[in-house]
């Protein structure tokens, strides 16, 4: 029985997109969701230019759109879909196999992107399982993005080099350069600014699985990703959702020694993210310039400094600062901190149980329920400043 025959009988109910066997070799595929993209065959011919890794290559296009989507939609991925294939026949000795994957129109409620990343590396699995090859890389990319020549090679040597590694993020720069308005240039930095500032305010707060989650810079291993129940449907933040579950697992890494390059223009693909944020900013709307105080992730920090002691003390032995206290009251932790306790035989496992379940999405709704409760949003731009001279 392959590693992945569960996962495949469970959830997916489709037949396969590509009938060609793929290669003994197969170690890295490429899945790039792709919806009304007039710019696709650029970050093709970025992925093309790369240098030549160890293992051979597949990059799965999912071309897809909604059962509801407008008329012009559907001729701009006719004409993608064309684009595509006109490459792959001018292409024929490219570095990886291109393959375009063309689903029915998916229904309303669940098109997205993430039921078109879910789609390609769904088939990702089904052609590593025909290999059974669990450690078969499964690389997420944007239909926008370009990347650094030694995108594959650094990270096969990645994984290669590190022991049970299951995924990683990949560090990514926006090409802000592009831009010539100076209002959106300062809309797109003070977007990256805080992913940045958010990501490493929860690293300083103690929480152990603090990471980038951008759909476009990541990678995977098949028999990871299978274990975590695969890519949810969401049609937006499934970058979130899924690596944040993956983390619960194994604690992912960073990749640093490459970078890819997001497109920084306006998009309304979907209804929040990166576009959304700038098109709100460009309207007028500044909450981009503003964000979660620091000192609510410091007053965090003063509970997860205690995960040790709280193995064998009750909460209420601390004096913690009053937002958290209030947030935890309210969110009845002390019952689960008993059961994360009772179902501990050792501190080590009772710091994994800890922060299984006060994970990001815990602390999101931390964050939520102390602003502006008891924290006004701040600037930014001091709270970044906050946050490097800690």
């Amino acid at each position: 029985m392959s590693f992945a025959s569960r996962y495949l009988q469970r959830n997916i109910n489709y037949p396969a997109f590509i009938i060609d066997r793929p290669s003994s070799q197969l170690g890295m595929v490429v899945v790039i969701p792709c919806y009304d993209e007039p710019a696709v065959v650029e970050t093709i011919e970025s992925l093309a230019a790369c240098e030549r890794p160890l293992q051979n290559v597949e990059v799965l296009v999912v071309v897809n759109q909604s059962e509801k989507s407008p008329e012009n939609v559907e001729v701009q991925n006719k004409r993608t879909i064309l684009e595509l294939k006109q490459w792959k026949t001018e292409n024929p000795t490219a570095l990886f196999d291109l393959h375009v994957l063309v689903p029915e129109p998916f229904r309303k409620k669940h098109a997205g992107a993430g039921l078109a990343r879910k789609t390609g590396m769904d088939e990702a699995i089904r052609r590593f399982a025909s290999l059974e090859k669990p450690d078969g890389l499964i690389i997420s990319l944007d239909a926008d993005t370009l990347v650094q020549p030694n995108y594959f090679v650094e990270i096969e040597n990645h994984f290669a080099s590190t022991k049970n590694e299951i995924g990683t993020t990949i560090k990514f720069k926006h090409r802000v350069d592009e831009l010539v308005d100076p209002l959106h240039i300062e809309g797109m930095q003070l977007y990256e600014d805080y992913l940045h500032y958010y990501k490493k305010a929860m690293a300083l707060s103690g929480f152990p699985h603090a990471i980038y989650t951008v759909g476009s810079a990541f990678a995977v291993c098949a028999d990871a990703y299978v274990k975590q129940g695969g890519m949810n449907r969401r049609q937006a933040g499934e970058d979130f959702y899924f690596l944040h579950k993956l983390t619960a697992m194994v604690p992912i890494s960073e990749l640093n020694t490459t970078c890819v390059y997001p497109s920084a223009r306006l998009s309304n693909r979907v209804p929040f993210g990166t576009g959304p944020s700038i098109q709100k900013w460009l309207d007028g709307d500044k909450s981009l310039s503003k964000t979660y105080a620091f000192q609510a992730f410091l007053d965090l920090k003063q509970l997860f400094d205690l995960v040790p002691e709280l193995y064998e003390s009750e909460l209420e032995s601390f004096k913690l600062p009053a937002s958290v206290q209030q947030f935890l009251t309210e969110d009845h932790f002390s019952d689960d901190l008993a059961e994360i306790r009772r179902n501990s035989g050792s501190l080590q496992t009772f710091q994994k149980r800890f922060f299984q379940y006060f994970n990001a999405f815990k602390i999101l709704k931390y964050l939520n329920a102390v602003h502006p409760t008891f924290y006004d949003f701040q600037k930014l731009k001091d709270a970044y400043t906050e946050l490097k001279g800690y």
